[in-house]
């Protein structure tokens, strides 16, 4: 990637497709319409133009940003660290964010330097995109096009999440995940790949995510019951724990 005189430049439009030119306004107009299609607890244009911290640091960013590139860093972190202070959201004024940012109640939402992030992206409070390495450079993640990242989850490193991902709430994600998936667990596991429509809008039930250990303990729960089935051992009667199909545990006691 070709380097400007800029810090660490990293143009959205060099790592993801090419956007639309558009003004400051309509860019501020797509940003209001995001949080009314996003979050049912907006009522109206108004509520969410005084309301919404997220919308309020998307916005600061987007000036914090404008200094950033024009080689004046010390007003871009002093408006950055303004805008954390009144909204607990904080963005570094070299992080590339595309269109249609939403920042759902955004409380202790971290994005660091180099991150850049897509068009119709959503986070939820919580969530941290960090970098691993002291070295200089692109060190912070890319989410492309369409991705949700649940609450409290940490996406860290240089790594790139695919356009339409999920990543599930408090999931620890360090390596780059292809399109359309599910991400959860620490270390973050994909779990399922998903067929995206290219007007399907962005899947925001984070809250339903496949639960890997839960399959894994219920099949081997019943692969050892078929083993003692098999067996036909015979012994007293002992209690054990069990996993029922709706993911409850419960304490049982059977003949073995």
């Amino acid at each position: 990637m070709e380097t400007t005189q800029t810090p660490y430049p990293l143009p959205l439009e060099n790592s993801l497709p090419a956007r639309r030119s558009s003004t400051l306004l309509q860019r501020m107009r797509e940003d209001v319409q995001a949080v009314l299609q996003h979050d049912p607890a907006a009522r109206s244009w108004f509520e969410v133009l005084t309301s919404y911290a997220g919308l309020h640091a998307t916005w600061s960013h987007h000036i914090a940003h404008w200094f950033w590139r024009h080689k004046l860093p010390l007003f871009a972190r002093w408006l950055s660290q303004l805008t954390r202070h009144f909204t607990g959201i904080e963005i570094h004024p070299g992080a590339t964010i595309g269109r249609r940012f939403f920042i759902d109640h955004g409380m202790g939402v971290v994005i660091g330097e180099t991150a850049i992030i897509g068009d119709d992206v959503t986070l939820y409070h919580g969530v941290t995109l960090g970098g691993v390495s002291l070295e200089k450079g692109k060190r912070h993640p890319t989410l492309e096009d369409n991705v949700v990242v649940g609450a409290g989850a940490k996406v860290l490193g240089n790594i790139t999440i695919g356009q339409g991902s999920r990543i599930g709430a408090n999931a620890v994600v360090v390596r780059s995940v292809p399109g359309d998936s599910v991400v959860v667990g620490v270390p973050g596991q994909v779990i399922q790949h998903r067929k995206r429509t290219s007007d399907q809008r962005p899947d925001l039930d984070h809250g339903h995510m496949p639960d890997a250990i839960h399959d894994a303990v219920y099949d081997l729960l019943n692969r050892v019951g078929e083993l003692e089935a098999q067996l036909q051992v015979h012994s007293h009667s002992t209690r054990s724990i069990t996993m029922t199909e709706d993911g409850n545990w419960v304490e049982s006691s059977y003949e073995i």
